[in-house]
């Protein structure tokens, strides 16, 4: 009989999804010893090693392959059973993990504080990254929510529509072309572009559009955030392709200009998504429906 604990499966999972001792010692709060510790006391309890060490890479064993897919499916059903009992406990005592992609991250900030005004005492947690992150967290079942653009399809993912999404191109003001009354994509391919890093929604929406009309776009600088991509053109080392939503302060300051491109705006669209199979904490169910129902210039399917 197995002598295991919950809490060594928790540790290993963390340990076996990041591939990393550092890094699951980081995620979990605890010290990197304590978590090899505990990955060690499992592995006696097994009998069979987890993992194993090439040059500085951790790899699982065949063994650790198959713990990981149960540990993973413990984790599902322990937040199931949470959810279970928050549902008991009822709405004002619940919490919402939430992950957002940074081009959202301005209207869902705005839409949690209104939504926290009704419910104060609902703990909220919020993860702002990139599209692929946002994704690998709802996989791994560790948000109730996420909120994104483009919600790729044979994920098990229910996606609801909620705010429309325009990208645009930006220029600092004193650019050749914010002198040109029509601006083509040839005239924009000739441009350096800073860009969002592989990943992002919004890099995948520009690389689609010059790709579309067979054009090569000429990256001069990748940055991990839109709020760089904006210093970076207002200093003039390139133009921009970004969220409408984004550039409010900016365009009324007359800091960046909108070009009036070829194609643009690239009307996307805002989605707020969780697993098929998730049952939804009342916490949860709730913001959705907030979201749905409050959302500025929504746009339902």
């Amino acid at each position: 009989m197995l002598h295991l604990t919950l809490r060594q499966l928790k540790v290993f999972e963390a340990v076996a999804r990041n591939l990393s001792y550092s890094k699951a010692a980081r995620e979990l709060h605890l010290t990197q010893p304590a978590v090899s510790m505990q990955v060690r006391q499992l592995e006696e309890s097994i009998g069979l090693p987890l993992t194993e060490q090439l040059g500085k890479k951790i790899f699982l064993t065949e063994t650790g392959r198959e713990v990981f897919h149960y540990s993973q499916s413990i984790a599902a059903m322990l937040g199931d059973m949470e959810t279970a009992l928050t549902r008991l406990k009822g709405l004002e005592e619940g919490q919402l993990n939430i992950a957002v992609t940074s081009t959202v991250n301005a209207v869902a900030t705005d839409l949690l504080a209104k939504f926290r005004g009704e419910h104060p005492r609902v703990s909220i947690h919020l993860d702002v990254s990139n599209r692929e992150s946002v994704l690998a967290q709802l996989a791994a079942n560790r948000i109730d929510l996420g909120i994104m653009g483009q919600v790729p399809e044979g994920q098990d993912l229910d996606a609801t529509r909620f705010m429309d999404n325009p990208l645009v191109v930006i220029a600092p003001p004193s650019h050749p072309l914010t002198r040109k009354k029509r601006i083509t994509a040839n005239d924009l391919a000739a441009e350096p572009f800073l860009v969002r890093e592989a990943g992002s929604g919004t890099r995948g929406a520009m690389e689609r559009y010059f790709a579309a009309k067979g054009l090569v776009i000429h990256t001069s600088m990748e940055m991990s955030s839109n709020e760089a991509i904006k210093q970076a053109v207002q200093a003039g080392l390139g133009l921009g392709i970004l969220s409408l939503h984004t550039l409010e302060l900016e365009l009324a300051l007359k800091r960046l200009v909108l070009l009036n491109a070829e194609g643009f705006p690239i009307v996307r669209h805002w989605y707020i998504t969780h697993r098929a199979d998730k049952r939804l904490s009342p916490v949860a169910q709730a913001f959705k429906e907030f979201v749905l129902g409050s959302a500025p210039g929504q746009a339902h399917d």
